[in-house]
């Protein structure tokens, strides 16, 4: 019998599937709640996960703020067990151009940060006790990684909600390892200021060649991410989306992570995130300048 939701952004395919299939099959009382852009897709991932009935799909774009308020609503009114946790999962990776959210927003910082951030501000008064936020970040978030990624650059929040329109070539890989390194500057500081029965961590997947990040690629790298590197599954730091998957289920649902909050995951195992993932100043002008564009959408 379902006693408990979880809603998991980004559940049509790769991580998000994967969590949502693990979840599915380690403890029969979870009903999982997939928004997705394409309510087609989103059928099709039920079928794949083989529990019907144990799924809702609902509408929902991280890139426009009027599509997350209104899931929200749905959420609320929806005949739903009780909301216990909440995964944003859902991720993309401009860059072959300069693209823009419905709101005007850098698409890469809209979805991948501010339409979780939106969900979570919209949600959290629904959140059962006790309840688990996971946000999934990366580890290109961290220059000591050596990831092969551009550093992240974080100059300030409104700098990332609208950049300049100078596009150099690295700009839209930069701006994916900032946006992830937004995810931990928003973790940290929800888990500041979460209530009481609300953990809030954040989770590094590692390398998964095959996922649909590399997308909007260069055709020949697209190749590579989805037929060579796969081959590089032996290598640490590198899993498959269904290995990980598993990892961030247990995140969500075993019990030796229920009192754990705070904390920037490796697979199962918590670790130091990047020195500016800490830095006090850089979390508040996100929380504040999130909150403005929040504001500022409703008007």
């Amino acid at each position: 019998m379902n006693t408990k939701t979880a809603i998991i952004t980004g559940a049509s395919s790769g991580l998000g599937l994967e969590c949502a299939r693990a979840l599915l099959r380690s403890d029969p009382s979870w009903h999982l709640v997939l928004p997705v852009r394409d309510v087609g897709r989103g059928g099709d991932a039920v079928s794949q996960l083989g529990e019907p009935q144990r799924c809702t799909v609902m509408p929902m774009d991280l890139a426009s703020l009027t599509s997350v308020r209104a899931f929200t609503e749905n959420v609320r009114e929806a005949d739903l067990s009780p909301l216990h946790a909440i995964v944003c999962n859902a991720g993309i990776q401009v860059v072959s151009d300069t693209e823009w959210t419905e709101d005007g927003v850098e698409m890469t910082f809209g979805v991948n940060h501010l339409g979780h951030f939106a969900l979570i501000h919209g949600l959290q008064d629904q959140l059962a006790r006790p309840a688990r936020i996971l946000v999934v970040s990366s580890g290109t978030h961290d220059p000591k990684k050596h990831t092969g990624m551009p550093n992240p650059g974080y100059t300030s929040a409104a700098d990332l909600a609208h950049p300049r329109l100078e596009q150099s070539v690295h700009d839209g890989r930069r701006r994916y390892t900032t946006s992830k390194l937004c995810n931990l500057l928003f973790t940290y500081e929800l888990d500041r200021r979460r209530n009481q029965g609300v953990t809030v961590n954040a989770f590094d997947p590692g390398l998964m060649p095959g996922s649909g990040l590399a997308r909007d690629y260069p055709p020949v790298q697209r190749l590579a991410w989805r037929y060579l590197l796969p081959a590089l599954r032996v290598l640490p730091g590198v899993r498959s989306t269904r290995n990980s998957g598993r990892y961030l289920a247990a995140l969500v649902n075993d019990a030796r992570f229920g009192g754990v909050s705070g904390e920037y995951f490796d697979g199962l195992r918590p670790i130091r995130s990047s020195a500016d993932s800490y830095d006090r100043e850089k979390a508040l002008d996100l929380w504040e300048t999130s909150e403005r564009l929040l504001s500022h959408a409703t008007k």
